[in-house]
């Protein structure tokens, strides 16, 4: 009887067993991320005696049928127009991208969306901007799906997909795909590198960031710049990002070698601000005195000396809204060729910088079988340092003029800690030749078609070979999927995955005559648009970036003069066939608004400054009137009490010893805008820094008590409009110590990249009267602040 038993309970075992093996095939697995559990191939008895274990494997791809899977470098710089890198034929040497031109492919026809967070959303994607919410900066963002921000779970990464085949996945540098309201300590963090597919991530989250100061994050923490970099020399962005990347690679390669890497470099240069060493600038001194018109037709000439562009490929003019060079006055001509000496040795350290991290992997015999991508801008030149150039870039944000004078004091400092630089219009324009206009213009070429080159010595035989196919950012997404030899899943973390919008460039590596397979592509940015079909582009501009207020009463959608451009054969947009072959311009304007459509376009927004209004988007404080916080606090600006020309009271609960104490008690911004509330030399002083334009400082007029002390700073607005004056009054339990104005504020943006600190300053000080981080050095029990008080 117990024989039979035993016998009938190993029978229904075994059956049980072998149906949950089965359960799940492999086929059905590899469609899905993550894969689900493999079926047992052993064998399991009633007890360990006769059954048979199998172990696990090793998440590697050649365990997951990929053979000999590359490494994959992919290089992003900020900011760099087609005529900038000297490998395509600007005036800037560029020896790591020529030594990646030279081991594999230089492309001519890449492009881009024409802005920052757009491009990258579309890179890591493979889907159009607008398809991934990321129509535009999320500091834009509306409330429509092209343009909420937030890159939807039905889109994941390639990265994701490489992690879940057994790559080492790791990011350094710039990450502009995090909405606002998600980057604070409070998370959610589902758009972070560590959900989106990364390890390792070591960087800043923002648009760009101060390249001696910067806001550093690492995964999930952020954290304070060291002083120096990793050979001792004094610190800088690029070179520390380039000392993680070489450091996290090497890592990974000794613990495992048999693991490939995916590493995402992706530089904060050459965006604002222009910061680099000296020696960096010394290079070119002099070397652009020429000015922006006569370095536009020598760079035409390398270019078709190199082969970049056609024999016939015709240089566009100058647009009538940029001033000739000639035209400006000795003082001007000084200050612009200054700034573009300091530009121009930011792009030179950058390169070298790429070319450490790619000497890393030839020292560990890697390069052969590493695949890179060295991508010379996410969108062309950058035109936001308006017509005379900019000392600092949150000035364009708030729309505050910089005088001339000003520039000139501080021409010899450009380039470093002191200032958030960015050089005007007309050297943008020249950084695109041979194309019109500059980055956000996504209508035409100087917006959106960048240099690139891709080497894979195992793999691509035409070594130093140009490749003329049209081809786009969301390419890459397929392009590496096959190259590596996996498929594109069909649900990620059980979301089903809206298709890939972009063509696999695979076929470009044997083939250089093969026609492009990518054939048709829109193109918008507030309000610009364009359309690619076989050969034709159609182009409409809508504003351009140095008119920060584009006409109200222009209608975005019939009052747009459209362009037409024969690709094929007029590679630089040159000549206009829009009157001689109306009937194409309607076919093609007709073709824009259905892929607009189709991907999110709608409704089309031309508006700039206005959409920075926060109340636009989410908001962890919208709503809220007091806030309270511990000491040693950091908040990003889009976590953190949006106090614009708003009344408001700070208090702090302090105790001050009786030999007396200083430091910050909360700050908001640094050097470049912002306010904060501190003591020094026994008193209580409250500073608005406007941009570094003006600064406005209210000191109490009475040394402060010791013990437990009640600080505030009361905040009077004078209106609440943008740049609205007000009066400061301080108090020390109660008391009035102090009296003063402000009489302009800051109306739209605090600070690009610095956060809120409450105890001490991180960063930069929002005033040159103390040194960061300037803790405070008596005892901070909280911060509180109320608004409309």
């Amino acid at each position: 009887m117990i024989k039979s038993f035993s016998k009938t309970i190993a029978s229904m075992t075994i059956a049980i067993i072998f149906m949950l093996q089965i359960a799940v095939s492999p086929a059905i697995a590899l469609e899905k991320i993550p894969h689900p559990p493999e079926p047992f191939a052993g064998k399991i008895n009633l007890t360990f005696e006769g059954s048979e274990a199998v172990k696990s494997e090793l998440k590697l791809p050649e365990n997951l049928g990929i053979d000999n899977a590359p490494n994959i470098l992919l290089v992003l710089i900020d900011d760099v127009g087609y005529g900038q890198y000297g490998s395509f034929g600007g005036g800037i040497p560029t020896p790591t991208m020529d030594r990646v031109v030279k081991n594999g492919l230089q492309y001519t026809q890449f492009h881009t969306t024409a802005l920052c967070s757009p491009t990258r959303a579309a890179l890591l994607t493979g889907r159009n901007h607008h398809s991934v919410g990321t129509g535009v900066i999320g500091e834009l963002g509306t409330g429509f799906p092209g343009y909420s921000g937030e890159i939807p779970s039905n889109a994941a990464t390639f990265a994701k997909i490489l992690q879940e085949y057994g790559y080492a996945t790791s990011w350094f540098g710039k990450n502009h795909n995090i909405p606002d309201w998600e980057t604070s300590l409070a998370g959610p963090f589902d758009h972070w590198p560590p959900a989106v597919g990364f390890d390792y991530f070591y960087g800043f989250v923002g648009g760009d960031t101060d390249q001696f100061s910067p806001a550093l994050v690492e995964n999930l923490n952020r954290i304070e710049a060291p002083k120096t970099n990793a050979d001792g020399s004094p610190y800088h962005l690029t070179t520390d990002l380039a000392d993680h990347a070489i450091n996290h690679i090497r890592q990974v390669k000794e613990i495992a070698p048999q693991k490939p890497f995916f590493a995402y470099f992706a530089t904060g240069a050459t965006h604002a601000p222009h910061q680099v060493p000296e020696q960096w600038i010394d290079k070119f001194k002099g070397q652009f005195d020429m000015g922006w018109d006569e370095y536009r037709q020598q760079t035409f000439e390398r270019q078709k000396q190199l082969g970049v562009i056609p024999a016939n490929t015709k240089l566009t003019p100058r647009p009538d809204s940029l001033p000739a060079w000639n035209s400006l006055s000795a003082e001007e001509q000084k200050v612009y060729a200054r700034m573009m000496e300091v530009f121009a040795g930011f792009t030179a350290q950058t390169d070298y910088e790429v070319g450490r991290v790619v000497d890393a992997i030839d020292d560990l015999g890697e390069l052969d079988n590493t695949l890179i991508f060295y991508i010379a801008g996410d969108n062309g030149s950058s035109a936001e340092g308006g017509l005379e150039g900019l000392l600092n870039e949150n000035t364009v944000f708030n729309a505050l003029s910089e005088p001339l004078d000003r520039k000139l004091a501080a021409v010899d400092d450009l380039g470093g800690p002191k200032y958030f630089n960015h050089f005007p219009a007309g050297w943008a324009w020249a950084m695109d030749t041979p194309f019109q206009w500059t980055k956000q213009i996504a209508s035409h070429f100087g917006g959106t078609r960048n240099g690139m080159a891709i080497s894979w010595p195992a793999r691509i035989k035409d070594k130093g070979g140009k490749r003329y196919q049209f081809s786009h950012v969301i390419d890459l997404y397929p392009t590496i999927l096959e190259a590596v030899g996996i498929e594109t899943p069909l649900e990620v973390n059980g979301i089903a995955q809206k298709p890939v919008e972009g063509t696999s460039m695979v076929y470009t590596f044997d083939d250089k005559d093969a026609p492009s397979r990518h054939t048709k592509q829109y193109f918008e940015i507030v309000g610009n648009q364009g359309i690619y079909d076989n050969g034709w582009m159609a182009s409409a501009l809508f504003s351009i970036p140095w008119n920060a207020n584009p006409p109200k009463d222009k209608d975005i959608l019939n009052g747009m003069d459209w362009e037409l451009y024969h690709i094929d054969e007029d590679f630089s947009q040159a000549n206009n066939l829009a009157e001689e072959m109306p009937d194409k311009v309607l076919e093609m304007r007709e073709l824009f608004y259905a892929e607009a459509a189709k991907y999110n376009v709608l409704p089309l927004d031309g508006r700039r400054t206005e959409r920075f209004r926060v109340e636009l988007r989410p908001s962890l404080t919208q709503g809220r009137t007091n806030f309270v916080y511990p000491d040693h606090l950091r908040v990003t600006e889009g976590a953190a009490p949006d106090l614009k020309h708003k009344n408001y009271t700070i208090t702090a609960e302090v105790n001050i010893p009786e030999e007396g104490s200083e430091g910050v008690l909360v700050t908001q911004g640094g050097r470049f805008g912002g306010y904060g509330l501190f003591v020094k030399d026994g008193k209580l002083v409250y500073v608005h820094n406007l941009a570094d334009v003006e600064r406005y400082q209210v000191v109490s007029d009475k040394p402060l008590p010791t013990g437990d002390v009640t600080l505030k700073a009361v905040y009077k607005s004078d209106k609440d409009v943008p740049f609205s004056g007000a009066t400061v009054t301080l108090y020390a339990n109660n008391r009035r110590i102090g009296e003063g104005r402000v009489e302009k504020t800051l109306p739209n943006r605090i600070s690009i990249d610095e956060t809120f600190d409450v105890g001490y300053d991180t960063g930069t000080p929002v005033t040159e009267d103390y040194e960061t981080p300037f803790d405070f050095t008596g005892k901070l029990k909280e911060v509180a602040i109320d608004l409309n008080t």
